[in-house]
């Protein structure tokens, strides 16, 4: 396969594509903030039926209190650590007796505050997947946080979308179990670009779990998109 058409293939659609036609892959979406970017981008790729059992974003704050409880902030990890929470174990109590065998579940979520109005607010947001690699397996868990620089909202949704499917796809894609705690790595774009640049190191909830820290700028990452 040449190297032109492998980027064809590894496309933000093909690879929200190749989530939506694995069978064993089903979960929930929840985002709060600039949208559902995220989830949008499975439901146009076509064949999200498969993959998608609930999407919700709880904007107002009352609303999203009385779901996932309280936390000191709303775009924080300790607000996404409650959605991530809730969301798994809502799905697992309504969908392992009846899939389990032969599902690996997910929950994505994110807490975001995009750039407001008047652009005096800090762009910026927590997500993260919680997945299982095989069916009635343990949950490893990915936590992102997202520094948007873009100067328009729509550029960061934009954003937000294309970290969102890669975050996926990687989980169910590249995802290995550790024998022991994982090193502090660093992820960077090849030398050519100046993309977004991320750290990861081990999360203190599981021996599988991977925090990283992003920077990211849309007008650098235009070469991910379709």
């Amino acid at each position: 396969m040449s190297e032109q058409k492998e980027k064809e293939l590894l496309t933000t659609n093909r690879k929200a594509l190749t989530i939506n036609l694995d069978e064993q892959v089903y979960g929930t979406f929840a985002e709060i903030g600039a949208g559902q970017e995220v989830a949008r981008m499975f439901f146009q790729v076509g064949g999200a039926s498969g993959t998608i059992a609930k999407s919700i974003s709880a904007y107002d704050m009352s609303f999203s209190d009385a779901i996932y409880g309280k936390a000191p902030r709303y775009v924080s990890r300790e607000r996404l650590a409650l959605m991530l929470d809730h969301e798994y174990e809502l799905l697992r109590a309504r969908l392992a007796e009846q899939r389990g065998s032969r599902t690996t579940f997910f929950v994505f979520a994110n807490t975001v505050s995009a750039r407001n109005f008047k652009g005096t607010n800090e762009a910026h947001g927590w997500m993260g997947v919680r997945f299982q690699t095989e069916p009635g397996g343990p949950t490893s868990e990915v936590v992102l946080h997202v520094r948007m620089w873009d100067k328009e909202n729509v550029l960061q949704q934009q954003a937000l979308g294309i970290i969102g499917v890669n975050a996926l796809y990687g989980a169910f894609t590249t995802a290995t179990i550790p024998t022991s705690s994982p090193p502090r790595s660093s992820i960077t774009s090849p030398p050519t670009a100046s993309r977004s640049t991320c750290s990861s190191s081990p999360a203190p909830r599981s021996p599988t779990s991977t925090t990283a820290s992003c920077r990211s700028r849309w007008s650098n990452m235009a070469s991910l998109m379709p």
